[in-house]
């Protein structure tokens, strides 16, 4: 694929704004995300703040030629809730989210040093293009439940009471859902995604570089309109976008950082505790390394340049641990490399680093503007939803792209990606305690011993 910007490229100032706009506009909704399900006072805007300084920090350790983005990690959902499940109080929590984060980052230092030593020849061996080709395409193909489950939802949210039968009583339990008609939004997230596809296909110059920025817009638009009509008809089926949240902000505020937190929970950490969190935390830090190794192979076939040999496997693994405690401090998350990053890149064309640089940049500003940040999570589930599905879906072409490569007239290639495919779409995962292996590192491992296994047979 021929790039229209290179790693080292600068496009003009008003245009690199932009196109970091849309890097953050990629980003958003799943960094933001980890900390509103974790809750426990954790901060959407210190996440933002987080997840761009630990860009920042992978950008100099990669020496600013990977042009991928970092945002909160949902590997680490479980070890999260560990932190605030064994913490005494909310500020010991918040203390168990920085040092939880410092043992996953820690474990990749020491991998990093590892492949220093001994380069990263045995990691081609080990996950060749038929193990990492349906592993990347898996990593994508995991996220289609989230994209089409997002195009029929709405912000608005009502109350909906369901029946439910507990020890033979019939219990009403209420809960919190989309109020706006499912039709509605659907027809909304269509629009963007058509949106989407006409400005990236028939767009002319800058329109063919920020399609999801224009695609957004007229999502947002066409929601904003359904929005308007119902609040003045009194139909909530109509209704997409909470207006409501944009009532009494600051225009500036210091996000509520993880750090100042934890301050107070310091003294209340025990070695009980430590030793919860570094069970929560470090075997999930060997499964987001796969991820890691996935995420970077995409990236390298999209660029034409192998990241894994320069600027090299032992500096990208450096950069997302280090950028990873870096973010945890401020914003309670450790981050990893974004599959959306990768996905905006491939569509967009645009590999220009400094590009990547420039978002990180404005997140961490725009964190501390109240009315903007909360206009970015306004954006209704179902024009996200939109974007996501050609996000998600290039993420996964990705991969099938690296499997054209694969001779799947060997058996042994055959078997294996087949493995992965089945694994993944399947959604095998393993639970040890608090431990979690995703599909996708199930998928992977399985991939791995089955390539392994077969490679010393002989072919039929």
């Amino acid at each position: 694929m021929k790039l229209v910007y290179g790693i080292k490229d600068k496009p003009k100032f008003p245009q690199l704004l932009i196109f970091a706009f849309q890097q953050v506009l990629a980003i958003l909704a799943a960094t933001i995300a980890v900390p509103t399900i974790i809750g426990n006072g954790m901060s959407q805007s210190a996440a933002l703040f987080g997840a761009g300084i630990g860009t920042l920090v992978y950008q100099l350790f990669t020496k600013f030629r990977s042009p991928v983005y970092l945002g909160s990690s949902f590997a680490f959902l479980g070890s999260m809730f560990a932190a605030f499940g064994g913490a005494v109080s909310s500020s010991a929590g918040h203390a168990g989210l920085i040092i939880g984060a410092v043992f996953a980052g820690l474990v990749y230092v020491v991998i990093a040093i590892v492949i220093k030593l001994v380069g990263v020849k045995w990691i081609n061996k080990l996950m060749p293009a038929a193990v990492i080709g349906p592993t990347v395409a898996i990593i994508g193909l995991s996220l289609a439940g989230n994209a089409i489950g997002d195009l029929t939802k709405g912000k608005v949210m009502v109350e909906s009471v369901a029946q439910i039968i507990d020890n033979g009583q019939i219990v009403d339990q209420t809960s919190m859902v989309s109020g706006c008609s499912p039709y509605i939004a659907l027809l909304c997230g269509l629009i963007t995604l058509f949106a989407v596809m006409v400005f990236s296909v028939y767009g002319k110059k800058m329109a063919k570089l920020i399609p999801f920025v224009l695609g957004i817009l007229v999502g947002y638009c066409a929601a904003a309109i359904f929005t308007v009509i119902g609040i003045y008809t009194d139909n909530v089926a109509l209704q997409i976008i909470d207006f409501s949240v944009f009532k009494g902000l600051d225009v500036f505020a210091i996000p509520d950082f993880t750090f100042l937190k934890a301050v107070e929970g310091i003294k209340e950490i025990d070695g009980s505790f430590i030793a919860t969190l570094a069970v929560a935390y470090v075997p999930v830090a060997f499964v987001v390394f796969a991820e890691h190794i996935a995420d970077h192979k995409n990236l390298s076939t999209i660029i034409g340049s192998d990241l894994l040999e320069e600027p090299g496997l032992h500096r990208t693994l450096l950069g997302d641990g280090v950028g990873s405690m870096a973010g945890a401090v401020f914003g309670g998350c450790p981050n990893t490399t974004y599959g959306e990053s990768v996905g905006c890149v491939a569509i967009t064309r645009n590999a220009s680093v400094i590009t990547i640089t420039c978002a990180a940049v404005m997140c961490i500003v725009i964190s501390f503007f109240g009315p903007f940040v909360t206009f970015l999570a306004s954006i209704p589930n179902c024009v996200m939803g939109g974007v996501c599905v050609a996000l998600y879906g290039f993420i996964a072409v990705s991969g099938l792209k690296m499997v054209q490569k694969v001779d799947l007239g060997q058996s042994k290639n055959l078997f294996t990606v087949s493995v992965i495919l089945i694994a993944g779409i399947g959604n095998l995962s393993v639970s040890f305690g608090k431990v979690t292996l995703t599909s996708i590192a199930c998928a992977l491992i399985l991939g791995i011993i089955t390539n392994l296994l077969l490679s010393h047979g002989k072919e039929e």
